[in-house]
């Protein structure tokens, strides 16, 4: 027989009655709750935002732009008039934009889907077979949102093998202005944009799909736009006009209603002739005040929600705001630099991984074959300025020569390590790997050895001038 766990509330055992704090008290913070709100589903909600707000806008396509500036270089011994060829046919297809625009809705919705497109395979609820793919077939993505009109099947990929193992198997597409459905698309033939990770249960209420970008900043933007919009309310309040009259409750509280009216005609009067250049009357012993607002502290509370929303959005201030914060002596620099780390691993992990699937789609409609070699690899998004690029050059050479002249490594590594410099830096590329093959066990001290046998121990003595003694024996 089995035992029902009762569900018990953990609390914190802190506490102290006197100040009011922890378990059991009247601390204000015992009243907060975190309660599932699941945004990425209010479709509506999320649209209006991106169309409305432009710090949504920049948080949902900043990280995709940055993620595809640099494009992938393909590394493999092929001509390069293929190489032009392969690019044409991206620039045909409108790859790059379609990756952007998956990447954009998954960003804001929690998920996309790319249908690939062949040519001469309609039938798309077959698998996607390779050998089946003709030069110049592929016609490129179709993008799809995960709300207009492709549903994730039940079923779920049973294959370990398979590099889309525990999603769905199937996806239907649906036309939703007529309710029909357009396909029933194959899981191999589905390239998979997908938002914040979620753990498996979560993953699953969201049909497989990930968490909206805008789920996770939401209350920070909520506070941010509250912060900016009193902001600009108080300048309405930065000069207040206000007068000392006599008699006025007498005349507000006892008066007629007549006598009221005009005395509020002649206040809204009062109130449009004022200007800068305009003229007050008023009557002899009213007393007329100028009230200026101070806005000082008001810069240091938006620059906090500035850093509040770019944190959520793991998106540095002066990249999302296109600023540094005001008084906190901040260029961004060490930001960027840890950004653009951020970038470089959503590059070898999202991105490549759907480049994966797509490149030998790619090389069979450019090349007619896949190469064996086939791989491809990014520019890192920092790189270094001439003098700080000269200064890495400098230093490491001189590290790897002295190591190759303590007899640490041989000629083979040595220019081996140089030659791997090149990627980098851009120095030593013309290292052949012949040439790092002939060093092969080659060490310093054998080179001075051929050059000098003897290594100096032996050599011998210089000979004696002429007409000396020694020079006659």
């Amino acid at each position: 027989m089995s035992r029902r766990k009762k569900n018990r509330t953990v609390m914190d055992a802190f506490s102290n009655p006197a100040a009011r704090l922890g378990f059991g008290t009247f601390d204000l913070t015992q009243a907060t709750q975190y309660v599932p709100t699941r945004m990425t589903q209010n479709y509506q909600l999320l649209t209006t935002l991106y169309r409305e707000n432009w710090i949504i806008q920049n948080i949902v396509q900043l990280v995709p732009d940055d993620a595809l500036r640099k494009w992938y270089q393909v590394q493999t011994a092929i001509d390069p008039q293929y190489i032009d060829k392969l690019r044409r046919l991206e620039r045909q297809t409108q790859l790059r934009d379609r990756l952007l625009e998956g990447m954009y809705w998954a960003r804001l919705y929690g998920g996309a889907a790319g249908i690939i497109l062949i040519k001469g395979q309609d039938d798309m609820s077959q698998p996607l077979d390779l050998d089946t793919i003709m030069p110049d077939s592929f016609l490129g993505l179709q993008i799809l949102d995960r709300w207009t009109g492709i549903y994730p099947s039940s079923e779920l990929v049973t294959d370990p093998e398979d590099e889309d193992f525990g999603l769905p198997a199937w996806y239907t597409v649906r036309d939703e202005e007529r309710g029909q459905m357009v396909a029933n698309v194959h899981h191999s033939r589905v390239i998979r944009f997908e938002g914040r990770a979620l753990p498996w249960l979560e993953k699953v209420t969201e049909l497989y799909w990930g968490e909206s970008e805008v789920e996770a900043v939401y209350q920070d933007i909520v506070r941010h736009d509250n912060v900016a919009a009193n902001m600009a309310g108080l300048t309405f309040r930065a000069n207040v006009t206000y007068m000392e009259t006599d008699g006025l409750d007498q005349l507000l509280g006892t008066a007629n209603t007549e006598m009221q009216r005009r005395f509020w005609n002649v206040m809204a009067a009062q109130s449009m002739m004022e200007s800068n250049f305009g003229t007050r009357i008023v009557n002899k012993g009213d007393v007329m005040h100028q009230h200026q607002y101070t806005f000082a502290g008001l810069a240091d509370v938006y620059d906090r929600m500035m850093m509040d929303v770019a944190g959520a959005a793991r998106i540095p201030v002066t990249k999302l705001f296109g600023r540094s914060p005001a008084g906190m002596n901040a260029t961004g620099e060490s930001d960027m630099r840890n950004y653009n780390d951020y970038i470089d691993g959503i590059r070898d992990t999202t991105v490549r991984s759907i480049l994966d699937k797509l490149l030998p789609i790619l090389a069979l409609s450019a090349w007619g074959r896949i190469p064996d070699d086939l791989e491809i690899d990014f520019e890192p998004m920092e790189t270094a300025s001439p003098i700080d690029n000269a200064d890495v050059i400098q230093k490491r050479t001189g590290a790897i020569v002295t190591a190759y002249q303590s007899d640490l490594i041989d000629q083979e590594t040595a220019r081996r390590e140089l030659h791997g410099m090149s990627e980098e830096t851009g120095a030593f590329d013309a290292i052949t790997d012949q040439l790092i093959g002939e060093g092969k066990g080659v060490m310093y001290s054998s080179t001075q050895q051929m050059a000098d046998p003897m290594a100096g121990l032996f050599n011998p003595s210089p000979e004696p001038p002429a007409g000396t003694e020694e020079a006659a024996e």
